[in-house]
């Protein structure tokens, strides 16, 4: 059987994916970049099959490194290139460095990353820290806020009626469009048989209680959360609630004005205790019938599991519209207790993980009360 030629480029790409024992004789000749890419992949990745990690400790070495990867990759490899340089190098010390912190690559993954170091970061960092996570969270929130307000403020309009609207609460559009029929051609209008309104103003029609499990795998999730919260927080018609947890319970809700100041006082790490984060939750609602509680957590419980179905049983019984998110993040298939998920799929809960972009379609759909497709 006879092998196809390769291509003298095609070879050089190959070199790249395997390093450089593919070419032990170095007979695969490299342009300038590509061999400029060569010495960056070789600084990370091992040498005996892999690539060999080789930046050392060295502060400007390493702000280097991160400079030539913003070079020679798109952002999308960039942002794996960093979250391996983390994993394999252990170079989260080096992010308490200003010089490395501003040559990094912002995305979700750093801030949960720069999260996790809050409690060790020194106060020369903190300042450089906040400008990081500020930028990544007006980059989200642009993304991100118009489609979550106009899917919850639609949601609202539909799920909510007012049958003695006054002037300034008339649903002009649910109200023309119910009155279609009484339609008065000679004077080409249509008169109102019924007016249509939204809730009082003033009122907070539903409660939404986002219950964030901080523990160090859900780091990306927490991030969305907490700028989704915010958005949330800035919608007259809803009381928004922001609880974290571990195995201590913390209520962030007056933090919610400010996405930065709520991410940071999120401290990543540490165990598991859903059925206490449940039971203070409750303690919350003050109207079941209507309140969404959306549990964002894998589900692996490290309190008292029995409990913890029954919190959520009592909870779904009271009226509460409640739904498990094994992860918020576009991290791909999460890892979470598949037996729980099960559990609490019995008890009428649905648990299955949501990107970002599907996240304002559920709060719209938990509104209107809908039955959420897993």
């Amino acid at each position: 059987m006879s092998l196809l030629p390769v291509s003298s480029s095609s070879a050089a790409r190959w070199k790249l994916v395997l390093g450089s024992p593919a070419d032990a004789a170095n007979e695969i000749p490299l342009s300038p970049d590509y061999g400029q890419m060569d010495e960056v992949l070789t600084q990370l990745y091992d040498n005996d099959g892999e690539r060999r990690a080789g930046l050392g400790g060295s502060a400007p070495k390493v702000s280097c490194w991160l400079g030539d990867i913003r070079t020679y990759f798109p952002s999308s490899v960039v942002a794996v290139m960093q979250q391996d340089a983390m994993d394999r190098l252990g170079l989260h010390q080096l992010l308490l460095e200003p010089e490395i912190l501003r040559t990094v690559q912002a995305d979700v993954h750093l801030v949960g990353t720069l999260l996790s170091l809050s409690r060790v970061m020194p106060q020369k960092i903190k300042h450089t820290a906040r400008e990081v996570v500020l930028k990544v969270v007006r980059e989200l929130e642009q993304k991100l806020a118009n489609p979550l307000r106009q899917a919850v403020q639609g949601a609202l309009s539909r799920a909510v009626r007012n049958p003695r609207p006054r002037y300034a609460e008339i649903n002009w559009a649910a109200t023309i469009r119910a009155n279609l029929k009484h339609y008065q051609p000679a004077y080409k209008t249509v008169v109102p048989e019924k007016l249509i309104g939204y809730g009082r103003r003033g009122q907070a029609l539903k409660e939404i209680v986002l219950c964030v499990d901080q523990s160090g795998s859900m780091a990306s999730s927490v991030v969305y959360a907490g700028v989704f919260g915010a958005v949330l927080a800035s919608i007259k018609a809803v009381k928004t609630h922001m609880v974290v947890f571990d195995t201590a319970v913390v209520n962030l809700s007056e933090n919610l004005q400010d996405p930065v100041d709520l991410l940071f006082g999120v401290q990543l790490g540490g165990g598991t205790d859903i059925n206490l984060a449940l039971t203070y939750c409750q303690q919350l609602i003050t109207r079941p019938t209507d309140t969404i509680l959306v549990l964002i957590s894998d589900l692996y419980e490290g309190g008292n599991e029995r409990e913890m179905l029954k919190r959520a049983a009592t909870l779904k019984a009271a009226g509460v519209s409640m739904v498990a998110l094994l992860a918020l993040s576009d991290d791909g298939a999460p890892s979470f207790d598949r037996r729980m998920a099960e559990q609490l799929a019995a008890l009428g809960i649905p648990s299955f993980a949501c990107t970002p972009g599907q996240f304002p379609a559920l709060m719209a759909a938990a509104i209107q009360g809908q039955k959420l497709q897993v």
